[in-house]
């Protein structure tokens, strides 16, 4: 007796769709695969093959197949959720889309599923993480923004909840982080400047409370002392600043004696407000004054091509930080999950 023909991939997509939801049996007789090998599978199983994974991944993705959460929970202890917090901040152009972008690719092949937690619907910043940790909607966390000796930080240290933030801190305990070399950054940019003949120079800082302040003002003050040139920092607005705020302040400034001619701006949103606050003070970008500033969106590359700028690669980040994450849910060792990127710099020749 002949075995009868196995339907192709496109017939059991139909079948599929006629008899209704498709199930992990579904996945399996159009992988030709046993039901125990896709569970594993979609699981990530790494006993299973990548070949193998991959292919009931994209199975499982074409025929829309959706694992029953609460069995698989109540089976596993996982809620196959990826949490992150979002801060309201604004400054950096498309940073939330840039970085989720970046994990949902680090969560493709596999079976977690991001889910966003504004941090302003909480009170503190520690009481969403605390929430999350505490009703166990995610198996592990995303935040960013980090402070020196942030409190969200000690919390998911002391409970052992799985996380990664986008930034360092101070603590002497390792932890898992993705962060952006922003020391290079400032010393590059305020480098650049002096090589422009700018006689002083300033920085639009982050608020103090922040880490990467630290480091942008260390590599600040590094290369203005080795070129002894004259700086400013100024203490009433920083990279928070409303832009209508910041670009009045700087119209003010370049109107008062002794004005800086050189600017390092974190952000584009600030640059642009540096260079609305100069026009109205009637000076010229790349005549009266210079700028360089961190771009995230080639936002500035586009509308003021006279700014030289440092790319930070967000979506990078975000997949280094999804993809780090898993490594953190999957091993409680947390030995080498830490990683400093490199700012992007290609200031035109000339």
């Amino acid at each position: 007796m002949t075995e009868p023909s196995r339907p192709r991939s496109g017939e059991n997509l139909e079948i599929t769709h006629k008899r209704g939801k498709p199930t992990l049996r579904t996945i399996a007789t159009i992988a030709g695969l046993a039901v125990t090998t896709v569970s594993r599978a979609l699981s990530d199983a790494p006993q299973i093959s990548l070949e193998t994974r991959q292919r009931v991944h994209r199975i499982a993705r074409e025929i829309g197949y959706l694992p029953d959460r609460a069995a698989q929970r109540l089976k596993t202890g996982r809620t196959n959720v990826i949490a992150i917090l979002l801060d309201s901040h604004e400054e950096v152009v498309g940073f939330s889309t840039s970085i989720m972008y970046g994990i949902a690719k680090a969560l493709k092949e596999t079976s977690y599923h991001l889910v966003v937690a504004p941090n302003f619907l909480s009170t503190t910043d520690v009481e969403a993480a605390e929430y999350i940790v505490r009703n166990h909607l995610a198996d592990g966390l995303i935040f960013t923004r980090t402070e020196p000796l942030d409190a969200r930080v000690r919390l998911l240290l002391e409970t052992g909840f799985p996380f990664i933030c986008h930034g360092r801190t101070e603590f002497s305990t390792p932890h898992p982080y993705v962060d952006y070399d922003n020391f290079t950054f400032a010393y590059e940019a305020t480098r650049r400047l002096i090589a422009k003949d700018r006689k002083k120079v300033a920085v639009v800082l982050p608020p103090k409370r922040l880490t990467f302040c630290q480091h942008i003002l260390h590599g600040f003050m590094t290369a203005v002392r080795e070129a002894g040139i004259a700086y400013e920092i100024p203490e009433t607005v920083d990279l928070d600043t409303p832009a209508d705020a910041l670009r009045d302040f700087i119209s003010s400034r370049a109107a008062a004696p002794e004005a800086p001619d050189g600017f390092i701006c974190p952000g584009e949103v600030s640059a642009l407000a540096v260079i609305s606050g100069m026009s109205d003070a009637g000076r010229t970008l790349a005549v009266d004054y210079d700028i360089v500033a961190k771009e995230t969106s080639r936002l500035l590359t586009q509308l003021q091509p006279k700014v030289d700028t440092i790319h930070e690669d967000l979506t990078a980040a975000g997949e280094d930080l999804g993809r780090m994450l898993l490594q953190r849910i999957n091993n409680a060792d947390t030995e080498g999950l830490h990683l400093l990127l490199p700012p992007q710099i290609n200031f035109p020749v000339g």
